[in-house]
């Protein structure tokens, strides 16, 4: 159960042969080579032995003395052990293994190339992988595929006045909070100045005109909307926080649309988000708040999907 799992081979038959082959080949070529030396070493002291020593010297089989025999057999096992190693083949050293090893290679190459050609052509299906025109802006950038607007807006889409909110309504704040917290939040100049500092655990990126404005540490300066997506494309839900004109410009590309609609017209207001074309926009969720002690008008938060 805890044991080493047995690995299965996935190299074909004959190139395994092939492997086991040069392997066996390569010992036997070491072997018959050690052995020739020592055969070759053996003969030579044999000789002496009986020569410079006196070993057997009177010793003769058949008349003939025996070390005769012991350079008989010694030739014998030259012209084989020659015979093997530099005609039969050529000795196994480094360039041998190394033809051997590139033989392999080769044959592997052509393998995967066949099985290359014989794997079927898997088709995706009509509009799987395929990018909606709002998923692209101008240079063919691909837009975060989550991106959201987040707005509060009354009847007549008045969404403030002189930079800042005509209406204050804290569960819509903290729904805000709670929706943007831990993603970017892409909003004009002008709606980051409102801010007193930037907002907790959310990234700022700040589309402005001016070349050369200065932000703190951390915030995303830039210069049109498409920069802002780029910058936001690591993030599955970045939000479009403001103002008019950043709503406007971002509405082509997004695909939800948070909205707390606050149930009054602002004849007073100077900013405003645009009108939602329900032919393009589906109303999939509604919660009404009525007006109460904390809430000065009532509220309906409503989602939109695009469709």
């Amino acid at each position: 159960m805890f044991g080493k799992k047995k690995q299965t081979s996935t190299i074909d038959k004959d190139q395994l042969e092939l492997i086991e082959n040069a392997q066996k080949r390569i010992k036997q070529k070491k072997r018959l080579y050690i052995h020739f030396v020592i055969f070759l070493i053996g003969a030579v002291f044999l000789i002496l032995a009986n020569t410079v020593l006196g070993i057997g010297e009177n010793f003769k089989i058949a008349g003939i003395d025996w070390f005769v025999y012991a350079i008989v057999a010694w030739l014998f096992l030259f012209i084989y052990h020659f015979i093997n190693v530099f005609i039969t083949h050529k000795f196994m050293g480094k360039e041998w293994e190394k033809q051997q090893l590139d033989k392999l290679v080769d044959q592997q190459k052509k393998r995967i190339e066949k099985l290359k050609k014989q794997l079927p052509v898997k088709e995706s299906p009509a509009n799987q992988n395929q990018i909606a025109p709002s998923d692209v802006v101008s240079s063919g950038k691909k837009k975060p595929s989550g991106l959201t607007m987040i707005v509060a807006a009354g009847e007549n889409n008045a969404i403030g006045k002189d930079n800042d909110l005509i209406w204050h309504l804290r569960d819509d704040l903290k729904r805000f909070k709670s929706l943007t917290s831990g993603h970017h939040i892409i909003m004009g100049r002008k709606t980051y100045e409102s801010f007193a500092k930037p907002l907790p655990n959310r990234t700022h990126v700040v589309i402005t005109r001016q070349p050369n404005y200065k932000a703190p540490i951390g915030v995303i300066v830039v210069h049109n909307l498409e920069d802002a997506l780029d910058a936001a494309r690591a993030d599955d839900q970045p939000f479009i926080i403001g103002g008019g004109e950043i709503y406007k410009q971002a509405m082509p590309f997004a695909r939800k649309i948070e909205l707390t609609r606050v149930h009054a017209s602002f004849d007073n207001a100077d900013t405003f988000f645009p009108e939602i074309d329900t032919s393009q926009w589906e109303e999939v969720t509604r919660t009404k708040h009525e007006s109460d002690g904390d809430h000065a008008f009532s509220f309906s938060f409503i989602t939109y999907l695009r469709k």
